[in-house]
């Protein structure tokens, strides 16, 4: 049996853990400091199954060397449709509650862009767009390895909040290797913020930019993301983006 569709979790177990996890505090940490720690999203079983996939070509679409293309050292897979049910039903089940904070999110901008209350209603306007290729990933980092700043957009069609979860243990399967996180204000010089992941633990964070209050009400923020060098060992990571490419 193909190991990518047999991952343990239901679309049942998926909607049970998104309904455990406190969106208020989610939301106010987005608003607050423009990202937010999940706990435990992943058990240890499914990170090591999850990190395990990487060795194998199956279930993926295509594999990207970054040290190529100037975007870091390292690389990363994207996964086919049909997705692992482990990560296809996460997906789906904590996209409704990051819409609700995405169309709040556009409502401050001044944007009129809303987004669907379910994942699949829109996927179908991704792949309206032309954007029909799937974006979870998994990106894999060794001793020397780094990931450069950037923002994951892949088409005009982008939802606003993304999801990295780490799959491996920090201080035992790797040393270095910290996610980071940069903001740009208007006429400010960036912040960067370093956040402290366990392994399971995902962070919630913007694609793109974020509204913060200024001093003539809200502004755009420009957000950023990366990985610092990794020092010894491996580093993997499952990332959830819920637009498609194109």
């Amino acid at each position: 049996m193909n190991a990518l569709v047999s991952l343990p979790l239901s679309e049942r177990i998926a909607a049970r853990r998104s309904e455990q996890i406190d969106w208020a505090q989610v939301e106010n940490d987005l608003d607050a400091n423009g990202f937010a720690v999940i706990g435990e999203l992943l058990t240890e079983t499914e990170c090591r199954d999850l990190a395990r996939l990487y060795s194998s070509d199956e279930g993926f679409r295509s594999r990207v060397v970054m040290e190529r293309h100037g975007f870091g050292r390292g690389e990363y897979k994207y996964f086919s449709y049909p997705l692992p049910p482990l990560i296809a039903d996460l997906r789906s089940a904590i996209y409704p509650r990051l819409a609700s904070i995405a169309s709040r999110w556009a409502r401050l901008s001044g944007s009129e862009e809303r987004y669907d209350d379910d994942h699949a209603g829109f996927l179908e306007r991704c792949h309206q767009a032309g954007q029909t290729r799937p974006t979870p990933l998994l990106l894999d980092y060794g001793p020397g390895d780094f990931n450069r700043l950037h923002q994951d957009i892949y088409g005009d069609l982008v939802f606003p909040l993304q999801v990295a979860v780490l799959l491996s243990r920090p201080g035992e399967d790797f040393t270095g290797g910290a996610f980071v996180l940069t903001e740009q204000r208007p006429r400010m010089q960036s912040k960067a913020t370093v956040v402290p992941l366990r392994r399971g633990d995902a962070v919630v964070f913007p694609v793109r930019d974020r509204p913060a209050p200024g001093a003539r009400g809200y502004t755009r923020v420009t957000m950023r993301h990366g990985v610092s060098d990794v020092r010894a060992g491996r580093r993997r990571t499952l990332g959830l983006i819920f637009h498609d490419a194109r």
